[in-house]
């Protein structure tokens, strides 16, 4: 059984060793644990995974073998969000049925129709296809669908297609204490370091000394500056709509980048970089930052790492007006490439699984604007982004 279990892990590319199981082994022999198939679990799993990234693998493959589990192939279990089961009231439509429903034109058409729209509506509309309503297909309302719409009056989105948000948006602030899995993602920025010693000589020097007492024949203390890492890092948080359901790996995001890089400074936006970041979530409406002059404190040899899902409207990338909370005189797609054109260093990071980036045309869109430099949010994305900000 312990043979099928090394064999196993093998298959599963978990890079076990014939050493590390004979270990085991002779921990088991030595009774080192208790008969119990929990604290084998710990036992095998701390002689046998050396990288934190393959205890998912190993898990699988311990529930398989010992537990009788299905094998998953490369896909997590998945919860349905109750809301999905709340509102029954809604109007659902099949695949075929949405095909046949067509947007209107484009974003100045729509923003047209809707200014009409207001002119007309008297009284509240339900499951229509034309006035502002709900559960219908009209391209201005709440809880419906339409592939270009303007969302009314609505909790939260859907379906991700609405191009306007006529909502007031509050947002959270990220928590920087969040510490539970922070570990793995602060290896991987480790290897964003250029370390140098400056400053006041405040570190004792123990090679130093001794070699200087060895060469004098008395005690000569020597101190040297501490080491630091140099790098410096400019973060922009995407907050809000699609990126909830985000927040926990954002945090521990930004959790372990507060503690690797002491010199970081961070802002937020929604989707799309636009004339104004700010700091504070709960204040975002009163202590706007002008992005201009965020882009002219910080010198070009900053590191610049973009986090957000990059799913949205097209129209909030490429068009003035676009974006779904103000209007905004110039396109996202400006600011981007104001960005690109100031920091050489430079890359974004998606929660989204790269799967199903092709699905979605604003991450094609984004994609392009930061130079193939998106990477998912991952162990082995984080890795190659911050390969990326070294070179």
């Amino acid at each position: 059984m312990f043979m099928r279990f090394f064999t196993e892990l093998r298959e599963a590319k978990v890079p076990v060793t014939l050493k590390e199981y004979l270990m085991l082994m002779e921990a088991l022999d030595k009774a080192a644990i208790d008969r119990s198939v929990n604290d084998f679990y710990y036992l095998s799993r701390s002689a046998l995974v050396k990288d934190e990234k393959n205890l998912d693998k190993f898990d699988q493959v311990f529930g398989h073998v010992f537990k009788g589990l299905e094998k998953v192939e490369g896909v997590g279990t998945a919860d349905i969000p109750a809301e999905w089961l709340r509102k029954i009231s809604e109007k659902f439509l099949t695949e075929e049925e949405k095909a046949q429903i067509e947007a209107m034109g484009g974003f100045d058409k729509l923003m047209e129709a809707l200014a009409e729209r207001l002119k007309e509506q008297k009284e509240r509309h339900e499951g229509g296809d034309k006035m502002i309503g709900t559960g219908g297909t009209s391209p201005f309302g709440a809880n419906g669908y339409h592939p270009e719409g303007i969302r009314i009056g609505q909790d939260k989105g859907r379906h991700g297609k609405a191009i306007k948000v006529w909502d007031k948006r509050e947002y959270k602030n990220l928590d920087d204490s969040v510490e539970l899995g922070t570990r793995n993602i602060k290896v991987a920025l480790r290897r964003l370091r250029k370390w140098v010693r400056d400053g006041a000589a405040d570190e004792l020097d123990m090679p130093g000394t001794i070699r200087g007492t060895a060469e004098k024949g008395y005690l000569d203390i020597q101190m040297r500056p501490e080491r630091r890492n140099k790098i410096s890092v400019l973060i922009f948080f995407d907050i809000g709509g699609s990126m909830d359901s985000h927040i926990k790996i954002c945090e521990e995001l930004f959790s372990a980048a507060r503690s690797e890089f002491k010199n970081m400074e961070f802002y937020y936006f929604h989707n799309c970089l636009y004339e104004h970041v700010w700091k504070d979530n709960r204040r975002r409406h009163a202590e706007k930052l002008n992005t201009w002059d965020i882009l002219h404190k910080f010198s070009s040899d900053y590191k610049v790492i973009f986090v957000g899902d990059a799913t949205m409207s097209p129209y909030e990338i490429t068009y003035p007006g676009g974006s779904v909370e103000h209007w905004n005189e110039e396109a996202g797609a400006v600011w981007m490439d104001r960005v690109a054109q100031i920091y050489e260093h430079m890359v974004w990071l998606n929660p989204t699984a790269e799967r199903h980036w092709d699905y979605t045309p604003s991450i094609e869109v984004m994609k392009q604007l930061v130079n193939d430099r998106m990477f998912p949010l991952t162990l082995e994305g984080l890795e190659k982004a911050m390969k990326e900000l070294a070179r």
